[in-house]
């Protein structure tokens, strides 16, 4: 029955991911801590390992998308090779820093993060297109701060990257193709930046690595995998701008929840 409430949270994810282009990370995190507590992980602990186990589960299928999206010439190489040292150190350092922050914290600054996003899928408008993609200097920075962020949250960056990226010019297509491709190394600094993380013995549930849970990231893969294409396929025959809507309430709604439970906490 664990194994079977992972693949359900990695089924809804995917879709989600395919059919609105938004990360899973953000349906994953919240459903893990929740999934988490009933399952008596230690409330000291319990963020770090949603967040870790997140960014471990989101590795293959970034994988995955990065060979669709190579394979359709959609990824803007140059940019990628610009932001990359950044988000190897900041995802580094973000999985790092989450380990400095209470449970409570990190779920606060989680929830306060859902419903900024979604306020943005409701009411924002993209910005227009003002200037070409900056130097080395500033996409390293700018590549620190989406990584340091993504890591933090448990996400795999899309969130951050594309509307970096559109500000710049860089095509809608590539914009995503190439968020895509920066979720790979994103996923993989921070999740073994949270491995690295200890815990007490009596606190950490067996079949763990730092803050990573591969019971949960397991069941996340094997419902995200299969359902993330058939999203993607949903979304040329679904009403994107009503289903954008209704998820970001539900972002509202989670992000809500999850203040009120670190500030009860």
């Amino acid at each position: 029955m664990e194994l079977l409430a992972y693949i359900m949270i990695g089924a809804l994810a995917g879709l989600l991911a395919g059919l609105l282009g938004i990360g899973g990370g953000l349906v994953i995190v919240p459903a893990l801590a929740v999934l988490f507590s009933g399952a008596g992980f230690g409330a000291v602990n319990l963020m770090h390992f949603a967040v870790g186990t997140s960014l471990a589960s989101i590795v293959p299928t970034s994988l995955s998308s990065l060979l669709a999206h190579q394979r359709r010439g959609s990824v803007h190489w140059p940019a990628v090779r610009s932001l990359l040292p950044g988000i190897l150190l900041g995802g580094l350092g973000g999985a790092w820093l989450a380990r400095q922050i209470s449970s409570p914290g990190l779920g606060l600054f989680f929830g306060v993060f859902e419903i900024l996003v979604a306020l943005q899928l409701l009411f924002g408008s993209r910005p227009p297109p003002q200037r070409k993609l900056p130097g080395a200097g500033l996409q390293g920075l700018a590549g620190a701060v989406i990584g340091a962020l993504s890591a933090l949250l448990g996400i795999g960056g899309g969130t951050l990257t594309v509307p970096w990226l559109l500000w710049h010019r860089i095509d809608i297509r590539l914009s995503v193709g190439t968020a895509a491709t920066i979720g790979l190394p994103i996923a993989l600094a921070g999740a073994l930046g949270f491995a690295l993380g200890g815990t007490p013995a009596e606190e950490a549930p067996a079949w763990r690595t730092g803050f990573i849970y591969w019971p949960a990231v397991l069941g996340i893969v094997l419902g995200s995998v299969p359902l993330a294409p058939a999203g993607a396929w949903l979304a040329h025959y679904l009403p994107r701008p009503q289903l954008q809507r209704g998820f970001a309430l539900l972002l509202a709604l989670i992000g809500v929840k999850m203040i009120y439970a670190a500030c009860s906490g």
